[in-house]
């Protein structure tokens, strides 16, 4: 098992950050501090890339709705990176959440939706 991984850019105006292995309960509470501390209040997004996570749990799910919330109430978005052929993209449709986070395939493609 390998724990997730964080990698930090900036690019356009907005944070993106890719994560890479599992993010499950043992984890998923200090990546989401990590990444709202990552984010300064003058980007316009995060773009969280999870095309290389192999696992995702629901604690994983909570964090996307927590990290959600969090850059919201700063009057930021967040825009999901997700693949249609990656594991974590079954486990998000059946959670249904994206209905409630927008899902983008590319890191290009989200960043393009922000300006």
């Amino acid at each position: 098992m390998r724990l997730a991984d964080v990698q930090f850019s900036s690019r356009e105006n907005a944070v993106v950050a890719r994560l890479s292995g599992e993010i499950d309960l043992s984890n998923a509470q200090h990546i989401s501090a990590a990444l709202l501390e990552a984010t300064p209040n003058t980007s316009l997004a995060l773009v969280l890339d999870l095309t290389d996570v192999t696992y995702l749990d629901s604690a994983g799910i909570q964090m996307i709705y927590r990290l959600r919330e969090g850059v919201r109430a700063r009057a930021q978005t967040l825009r999901l990176v997700v693949p249609a052929d990656s594991p974590t993209n079954d486990t998000l449709r059946l959670a249904g959440v994206a209905q409630h986070v927008q899902t983008i395939g590319t890191v290009d493609e989200a960043l393009s939706e922000l300006t």
